[in-house]
């Protein structure tokens, strides 16, 4: 019996569906370099009650939602492999597994395997800050969910290293490059849809995990030196945002309009001015 499985014995890899949740064969399985994992699943239990007793009368499955959150540093070998999933455009699905296990990866042991199909961007946000490198944090939902003790068959897993530290990025607003923002993120909402249907077998399985309408929303930190956030707020401005994702890769807002301007001012702080953002449309290469 192996001991408890530590942070360190724990890895995350995916791979493009060509069939919507159905893992290829032989899989090459990507990394992505987690700083925080966690897998779940709700069966979304239905719990029947009636009269004649004060206890639930019986308790029967309901439609099965796994999810997977993920938060990790945009490796500098590839800051968007993954990220590009985000985007709706794609219309693409991922296979993704969380691996527990003992001793060295390419000899492992005692391997819990947990393989998410039908995998899709529920929600993504990336950001940055002084002293520190891009980040992003996602969470997916999955059709299925299975349960192993060993890799895959046939895959190979290959690993990203690497990180874009704050310097190595960069924001743009239309052409001009910005030079006081101290702290920057913004999210890609996707609201999928679970959509199951009447069926048997599998009928607590979803059928199809659909986009609906997307929200692109942000926010921009600057140190105050200038009017112009209030300025384009009162001019009802419309802008594009462009943010340096590492090497050429970059996210680029377009059709933006800050949704407020804020410049808290405390004794004895200097004065930051924090500057939302909507946006119509995300083009991520």
């Amino acid at each position: 019996m192996p001991e408890t499985y530590s942070a360190h014995e724990s890895r995350v890899y995916y791979v493009d569906e060509t069939a919507y949740g159905q893992t290829p064969t032989n899989p090459s399985m990507l990394s992505v370099p987690a700083e925080s994992i966690e897998p779940a699943v709700n069966p979304s239990n239905i719990k029947l009650r009636g009269v004649g007793s004060i206890d639930l009368q019986a308790i029967k499955k309901g439609l099965r939602a796994p999810s997977l959150k993920i938060a990790y540093p945009l490796p500098s070998d590839a800051p968007i492999n993954f990220l590009q999933y985000a985007k709706t455009e794609l219309n693409k699905s991922l296979t993704a597994q969380v691996l527990y296990y003992k001793g060295v990866f390419a000899s492992a042991t005692d391997i819990i395997s947990l393989l998410y199909m039908g995998c899709k961007f529920q929600r993504a946000t990336v950001e940055c800050s002084i002293e520190d490198v891009v980040k992003a944090s996602v969470e997916l939902l999955a059709q299925d969910l299975a349960a192993g003790t060993a890799k895959l068959s046939g895959a190979s897993y290959a690993d990203y290293s690497g990180a874009v530290p704050f310097y190595e990025s960069y924001i743009k607003k239309d052409t001009a490059t910005l030079e006081r923002v101290t702290d920057w993120k913004f999210t890609i909402e996707n609201n999928l849809k679970q959509v199951p249907v009447i069926r048997a077998p599998n009928g607590n399985i979803l059928k199809y995990l659909s986009h609906r309408h997307r929200d692109l929303t942000g926010e921009l930190v600057f140190e105050f030196e200038s009017k112009e956030e209030f300025d384009d707020v009162i001019n009802d401005a419309e802008f594009t945002l462009e943010f340096g994702l590492g090497g050429s890769n970059k996210a680029v807002f377009s059709n933006c309009k800050w949704e407020n301007a804020t410049a808290p001012t405390r004794v004895e702080e200097l004065v930051s001015l924090k500057a939302a953002f909507v946006a119509k449309a995300v083009a991520i290469s």
